[in-house]
C-alpha cells in the first residue's frame, strides 16, 4: 500500500436537511423517535462505530430548531447549518465547508443518508476497505433481488431483466475535491439529474465500484418503515 493511501483519512458527511414529506411526520422524519431515540441519532452512532473514520458531518438547514440531546452524540462528529433546498445541494455545501475547514481534498468523504439508520458499521468498515485504493470510489449496493416491470398507465408495459441491475445504497465514498467539483458541474442546474453522488461521479465518465450491503441498510421513508426500522432495532439489543 502507497503512503499516500496510508496517510488519507475519511470521513462521514450526513446531509440531514430534509423535511421527509413522504414519511407521514408531524417534525422531519429525521427526528421522528424510534427505538427511544432520534432515527438521525441512531444513524449516527452506526457510523461513530467505524473505526476508520475521522469526523463526521451532520448538514442541518439553516432553519433547524431541533433540540440536540448531547449523550450519546459521537465526541467526533459536528453539526453545521448550511443545508440547500436539496439533497444534492446539502451535500455540496457540506463539501465546501470541509474543504474551507482544510480538510485534505484526497481525502476520502462517505456520504450517508440520515434515513439509513440501520446500516451496520462493519458494512461501511468493507465499503472503505474494499475502495481505498480504488482510482474512482464506490457504494454500497444490493443486487436487484424482484422481477422489475415498466408501466403504463396503471399497466405492466414490460419486464426488464434484472441481471446486472443493483438498488444504491450509502454509504457513497468518493474522494472529496472529485465529488465536489463533480457537483459544482451541475450546480448552475440545480443538480438536475443527480439523484445520488455515484450519478454526479457517473457523470465524468467514472465508474463507481459496487460493494454489496445488506437488505437491511434501507432507507425509512413511508410511515409503515418506522415500525420496521424499530423491530430491527429492538431484535439486534
Amino acid at each position: 500500500m502507497s503512503n499516500h493511501s496510508t496517510s488519507t483519512r475519511f470521513h462521514a458527511l450526513i446531509p440531514c436537511a430534509g423535511t421527509g414529506s413522504r414519511a407521514g411526520t408531524v417534525q422531519p422524519k429525521q427526528y421522528q423517535q424510534v427505538a427511544g431515540q432520534t432515527m438521525v441519532m441512531h444513524t449516527l452512532q452506526a457510523l461513530a462505530q467505524v473505526p476508520q473514520l475521522a469526523s463526521g458531518w451532520v448538514i442541518l438547514s439553516p432553519g433547524d430548531d431541533h433540540v440536540w440531546a448531547e449523550q450519546g452524540w459521537p465526541q467526533r462528529f459536528k453539526r453545521l447549518a448550511c443545508g440547500g433546498a436539496s439533497r444534492a445541494e446539502s451535500v455540496f455545501n457540506g463539501l465546501q465547508a470541509m474543504l474551507a475547514a482544510g480538510l485534505d481534498p484526497q481525502d476520502w468523504v462517505l456520504v450517508h443518508d440520515a434515513a439509513r439508520c440501520l446500516v451496520s458499521p462493519e458494512s461501511v468498515s468493507r465499503l472503505i476497505e474494499t475502495c481505498r485504493d480504488d482510482e474512482v470510489g464506490g457504494l454500497l449496493a444490493l443486487p436487484l433481488p424482484d422481477t422489475l416491470k415498466t408501466e403504463e398507465g396503471g399497466r405492466v408495459a414490460a419486464t426488464v431483466p434484472r441481471e446486472h441491475k443493483w438498488l444504491a445504497q450509502t454509504p457513497q465514498m468518493f474522494r472529496l475535491q472529485v465529488l465536489h467539483d463533480a457537483l459544482a458541474d451541475v450546480a448552475g442546474s440545480g443538480f438536475a439529474g443527480i439523484t445520488d453522488e455515484a450519478s454526479a461521479i457517473e457523470r465524468l465518465g467514472l465508474k463507481p465500484r459496487l460493494v454489496e450491503g445488506s437488505a437491511q441498510n434501507f432507507k425509512v421513508t413511508y410511515p409503515a418503515d418506522f415500525a420496521l426500522a424499530e423491530a430491527i432495532i429492538r431484535s439486534r439489543t
